[in-house]
């Protein structure tokens, strides 16, 4: 349900990948000390949530497999409020009942359509939550994807509106104005979740940990045991999974990348992604291939990488430079890579592909 898809999770074709810090083999390239320099095993699982493989390992010597317990609890919970294809959802009941009636919500749920409001009328509309009539008829990463009818993605344009989405704080109600809307909150939703679960950790005073959901999105909860920082690495867009472009150094912050080489079809030779620009209803064409944030709040990153990325390089990296917190770099269809003044000197490139743009 994550990242623009109503049946599957944001594919980020700068998918994440965790370098030897996770794996324990040795040292990271740079020197940084690894997971297996703290002499302490993580607690640790992995399962299925949000349509995604999550891992969750805590290096805190403190943890329990309860607290594992307790967190896939809450991501459950959570996937279960915001899934657009569960029944029993409040997002599915939201979008069964557009045009006709107001819905209650848990609290969770309201803040979270709140908050992709908040970013709608921020970026106005370039993220826009009822976005998902052109992401049902798109239909990208499935089989069967084609271009729709000229006539269908109008009419699926007009219905992603997020003034026609109203909502009442008093009583957590939403309400989708319009037949036909469907709220689709993959841009931010993923995020969301992933603070819930620092949430959790800072709360139970668990100071070591990294999520990675997906691999799209990793999120590092302060350092490592022995204080250093987390060595990540930095995927390759145009590459199989695991194969890196470079490391990035983070202590207590989120990265969240989306891109266009992992769900796409092909049509008469054209390349037809799944990052969906809501003005024109087509997939972006702005010469970006990938889009990385970083940042010390993960729903504020997974719904930046997409806001930035409709953008393009020169508004989305003037709209980013004003985040304050907030990091980004771009990788373009040339191999050039653009980031951030605050991030720049952080990127450790290792293949001789790309370069960093001055």
């Amino acid at each position: 349900m994550w990242k623009h898809a109503g049946k599957t999770m944001k594919a980020a074709a700068a998918v994440l990948t965790l370098a030897a810090v996770l794996s324990g083999c040795g040292q990271a390239n740079d020197g940084a000390a690894t997971a297996a320099q703290t002499n302490s095993e993580p607690v640790s699982a992995t399962f299925y949530v949000y349509d995604t493989v999550a891992t969750i390992k805590i290096y805190d010597e403190k943890a329990t497999e309860q607290n594992i317990d307790e967190i896939r609890d809450l991501l459950s919970k959570i996937d279960l409020e915001l899934s657009r294809t569960n029944e029993n959802s409040d997002l599915y009941k939201v979008n069964a009942a557009s045009g006709k009636e107001a819905v209650k919500v848990s609290q969770g749920t309201f803040d979270v359509v709140k908050l992709a409001l908040d970013y709608a009328k921020e970026t106005d509309g370039l993220l826009d939550p009822s976005i998902g009539p052109l992401i049902n008829l798109w239909d990208i990463g499935h089989e069967g994807a084609k271009v729709p009818d000229k006539n269908d993605l109008e009419t699926a344009r007009k219905l992603t509106d997020y003034r026609k989405v109203t909502l009442d704080e008093a009583n957590l109600t939403i309400k989708l104005e319009e037949p036909g809307m469907v709220l689709d909150l993959g841009s931010i939703g993923k995020g969301y979740a992933a603070d819930q679960v620092s949430r959790y950790m800072h709360d139970h005073d668990l100071s070591s940990a990294l999520i990675n959901l997906g691999g799209s999105s990793i999120i590092a909860v302060g350092s490592k045991p022995s204080g250093a920082d987390w060595n990540v690495g930095l995927q390759d867009p145009v590459k199989s999974r695991g194969s890196q472009l470079g490391t990035i150094k983070i202590n207590n912050e989120t990265i969240d990348s989306s891109g266009v080489y992992e769900r796409f079809f092909m049509q008469d030779g054209v390349r037809y992604h799944h990052i969906l620009d809501p003005r024109t209803g087509y997939p972006t064409q702005n010469g970006l291939m990938s889009i990385t944030i970083v940042s010390d709040n993960a729903t504020d990153a997974d719904a930046l990488s997409t806001a930035a990325f409709v953008m393009g390089l020169e508004d989305g990296m003037a709209y980013i430079e004003k985040k304050p917190g907030v990091e980004a770099f771009f990788i373009m269809d040339d191999n050039s890579i653009h980031a951030t003044s605050g991030l720049k000197d952080r990127i450790n490139l290792t293949s001789d592909l790309y370069h960093l743009a001055e």
